[in-house]
């Protein structure tokens, strides 16, 4: 998007051309984030958002795409996110069943810190004919690579290792949701940390871990 055709296409009170493409796209994403934040995936429209940034609706359009791009690119912000907290738990010293506790106990905080971004992630579905574009597929595959890794010294084959990053997410991502909604209660009181580590050790095979 060109600062022309940003000035050219805006109304209302929005700055005029003082974004490039990607300025105006982390501007709309970061929107986009509030709004979710504010009133859920529900409360996210294209009038809203362009009303937000102080831009006609056509512009986020010719610069992102519809609404289905703007979703991805604040997913892909969020998996960005999610990878450096992931990264960031992590220790060379430790040893894999450790670590692998230590990606457990990171993602269940990153979620309950931001839970209704991080429900965008799941929440929201393309139509299943649309393939994701390169950049999405990119933030999307780190963190799962970063848990791969993890997970290597104690999964040596690689088909059996990719079952186990999903299904031990999947499971994760249950007692998140569940505990982010609050109906994890309704179940155990135990907190989700325990039952994540439990989740982990049992699935690994590291009980004393």
């Amino acid at each position: 998007m060109t600062a022309t055709s940003a000035a050219t296409t805006r109304r209302g009170t929005g700055p005029r051309g003082e974004h490039n493409r990607a300025e105006f796209t982390a501007l709309v994403a970061g929107a986009a984030e509030d709004l979710v934040r504010r009133d859920g995936l529900r409360g996210l429209g294209m009038r809203r958002l362009a009303a937000a940034i102080g831009y006609a609706p056509n512009s986020i359009y010719n610069a992102i795409g519809d609404l289905d791009q703007v979703v991805l690119r604040v997913n892909a912000r969020t998996l960005d996110r999610l990878h450096g907290a992931l990264a960031a738990s992590l220790r060379e010293w430790a040893g894999p069943h450790e670590n692998a506790l230590a990606l457990a106990d990171a993602y269940l905080a990153f979620v309950a810190e931001d839970p209704r971004i991080w429900s965008l992630v799941f929440e929201h579905v393309v139509a299943p004919d649309v393939a994701f574009p390169d950049w999405y597929a990119a933030a999307l595959s780190r963190p799962i690579g970063l848990v791969d890794g993890a997970l290597a010294p104690l999964i040596p084959d690689a088909e059996e290792r990719r079952q186990a990053v999903a299904t031990l997410w999947a499971g994760l991502h249950g007692l998140a949701s569940l505990s982010t909604s609050s109906k994890l209660a309704v179940l155990t009181p135990e907190p989700p940390r325990n039952l994540a580590r439990l989740l982990v050790r049992r699935f690994l095979g590291a009980d004393r871990a």
